[in-house]
């Protein structure tokens, strides 16, 4: 099943079940538009008088429903102990997870409490007027730090997968095509590094696995975050969500010229996001000087997100000039994105056009 099929025939007839099922009779119910890569049907829901709510639909089988249980588990349990996240709401039945059957199609619907606030992108990359923007910098480690000190108490009855269950050897020559074979090797490299580092609780647990500004409302009032979109939650390194933090710093100043302040910004800007994040979790100094290396795994990430997506279309795969240049720093070891190195221009970052090409879907 495709989104668009999913749309024009079972919504009519799903909606209603969930309507029932979660108690949602009189609010208004609209769709949200799927972003790229999106792989759930969401829907706002909204009524007079009452705390807006959001719907999500899982129509594909990549998830289990013990992975989705996993999921909301988590985010039930990081809510009931002070996490700044959006809950996640028991059906009339008492469930986190309703399996629901449409035309013998099998959907996992949950229900959550809409964030409060608006996303950063929606205002403009605007922060709250007099207040400066290092106000959000702090926060946003502060809440990422909560929510790893929970993860370290955190003993789950659905246990979502680990980061090596996913990202494996096996997993990356089935799905990036053999032309790439460089690409496999470093790749499959930095894996054998990762397998050797500590895994313990002090430093590995249950993370977002993509906190970022896209997956949080901001509250123009007072600046607390909301915290939402779980579905690659998983077991990882907590230096890795700090490391994917600062991957999304680099949008503040992507457009300046001069590599010095580009490398002063981002000294300042992670210094800041550090000391909120340490204000609620303390982190070894022998785990944050590892952030070059897990820098470069979210490029892995972002490199086998990339390939899923495509895989599920029916034409050949388009590496456009964005998946060009991070396979080009992945396979040439450029470190930090390549933000300070001469691959870098202002005037287009973070794109390759020399590795722009087509190749044939497997």
């Amino acid at each position: 099943m495709t989104y668009n099929e999913v749309i024009r025939t079972y919504a009519a007839e799903l909606l209603p079940h969930i309507i029932e099922t979660y108690g949602l009779e009189g609010y208004e119910i609209t769709l949200v538009n799927a972003h790229v890569g999106g792989r759930n049907i969401v829907y706002n829901c909204e009524k007079e008088a009452a705390e807006g709510k959001i719907i999500r639909i899982i129509y594909l089988k990549d998830r289990s429903l013990n992975d989705i249980l996993g999921e909301t588990e988590y985010i039930r349990y990081l809510f009931e102990n002070g996490g700044s996240v959006s809950n996640v709401i028991r059906s009339e039945k008492g469930n986190l997870v309703e399996e629901i059957t449409v035309k013998g199609q099998i959907f996992y619907v949950s229900l959550f409490d809409k964030a409060k606030g608006i996303q950063l992108a929606d205002n403009n990359y605007q922060y709250r007027e007099g207040v400066p923007i290092s106000e959000y910098f702090y926060n946003s480690g502060k809440v990422l730090g909560k929510l790893h000190q929970l993860s370290k108490k955190y003993t789950p009855v659905h246990r979502r997968y680990s980061f090596f269950d996913k990202y494996n050897a096996e997993y990356i020559n089935k799905l990036i095509p053999d032309s790439y074979t460089l690409l496999k090797e470093k790749l499959n490299g930095y894996l054998k590094t990762l397998v050797e580092l500590d895994q313990s609780p002090e430093s590995f647990g249950m993370v977002h696995f993509d906190y970022s500004d896209g997956n949080y409302m901001i509250d123009y009032n007072t600046g607390d975050i909301t915290v939402f979109d779980f579905d690659n939650s998983c077991y990882c390194w907590y230096m890795y969500e700090l490391a994917n933090l600062w991957v999304h710093g680099v949008g503040w100043v992507q457009f300046e010229s001069d590599v010095r302040k580009r490398q002063k910004f981002m000294a300042e800007y992670f210094e800041t996001v550090l000391r909120g994040y340490r204000s609620e979790m303390q982190i070894e100094d022998s785990m944050l000087d590892k952030l070059p290396l897990f820098i470069q795994v979210t490029l892995i990430e972002g490199i086998i997100d990339t390939f899923e997506v495509m895989l599920y279309q029916e034409e050949e795969l388009e590496i456009d000039e964005r998946l060009a240049y991070d396979i080009k720093c992945m396979e040439e070891d450029i470190l930090y994105l390549g933000f300070f190195d001469e691959i870098y221009s202002c005037e287009e970052p973070f794109e390759y056009e020399e590795g722009v090409k087509s190749i044939k879907n497997k």
